[in-house]
This record gives C-alpha cells, sequence and structure tokens, in this order.
C-alpha cells in the first residue's frame, strides 16, 4: 500500500494540525473584531489603515489605501472582521479550505503590501525580513491551495462518515 493513501498518512495529519493552528489564529484575530465594535465602527479600522499609511505601506499601495480603503473604511472593516473569522472557521472544521485559502492568501497579501516596506534603499532581503509576519501566513495559505488540508480531522470526512483518522 502506498504511503499515501495509508489512514494514518503523517503527512496529511502534519497539513491538518497546520491548518487547524491557522483557523485557531485567524479566529482568535476575528474574535474582538467580530464581537466588538471597537474596529469596525470606532475607528480602530482607520487607525491602522493610517498607521499603515506613515509606517510601512508599498509606494503603489498607498493611493489604494488613501484613495479606495479609507473611503470605504466601515464595510471593508466589516469584510475583514467577518472574513477573519470565516476563514478560521473553515480552516478549523476543514470545509471550503481551498476557498478560504485563496481568500488568505489575498488578504495576506494585501496586508504585507500595506504594511511591510522597509524603505526604498533596503537591501533586498530585507523585503523578506520585513514581511515575516505576513508572509509565512502566505505560504501556510499557497501550501492549504496546492495540497489536500481537508484529507483528514475535517467535517468533510464526518459527512461522508469515514473512519476518523485518529480513533
Amino acid at each position: 500500500m502506498p504511503a499515501s493513501s495509508h489512514p494514518l498518512d503523517r503527512n496529511a495529519l502534519a497539513l491538518a494540525v497546520l491548518r487547524i493552528s491557522v483557523g485557531i489564529l485567524f479566529l482568535i484575530f476575528a474574535e474582538y473584531k467580530v464581537f466588538g465594535t471597537q474596529f469596525t465602527l470606532d475607528g480602530g479600522f482607520q487607525f491602522w489603515i493610517n498607521r499603515f499609511l506613515e509606517d510601512g505601506a508599498y509606494p503603489f499601495m498607498k493611493p489604494i489605501l488613501k484613495n479606495f480603503v479609507l473611503a470605504h473604511s466601515t464595510p471593508i472593516a466589516f469584510l475583514v472582521a467577518y472574513g477573519e473569522i470565516a476563514i478560521g472557521l473553515s480552516l478549523v472544521f476543514g470545509v471550503l479550505v481551498r476557498l478560504a485559502s485563496f481568500f488568505g492568501l489575498i488578504f495576506m497579501l494585501s496586508l504585507l503590501f500595506s504594511s511591510n516596506y522597509p524603505g526604498p534603499n533596503a537591501p533586498f532581503w530585507q523585503y523578506f525580513g520585513a514581511s515575516l509576519d505576513h508572509s509565512v501566513l502566505a505560504l501556510c495559505f499557497l501550501t492549504f491551495l496546492i495540497g489536500r488540508a481537508d484529507a483528514v480531522l475535517s467535517l468533510k470526512l464526518a459527512r461522508k462518515k469515514e473512519k476518523p483518522l485518529l480513533f
């Protein structure tokens, strides 16, 4: 029997654990945004966009942040909050993982280009060093898109009434 079809495939289990862990992180990030008003209605989102504009947006992102994001800040704040919770729930439960990973990748790249610009005179390697807080999660989402992150420990399996991986 090939290793990839073994019911206790360690790679599939590792990918599922990473998927669930990233999902939990997103649920933690989303919790205060969805269940409170500081981020969505009381200026928290606008605070961060203004900080990005002052401290670290890539030059090509500044007009987008100023002219579009700030102009539509309340709906976009709600999109961010509920998008984070949707991504988190999807990853934790293993439902629509590729779709959630696609939007998670777009979200992480948006954050990376909005907040991780090291400056025009920075050495090439500093672009990567400055982006670690967003690029690592972007790579996780890319991995979930490429792989079968929902192959184990997911509701998809429970619906099919297959044997759970660990039991």
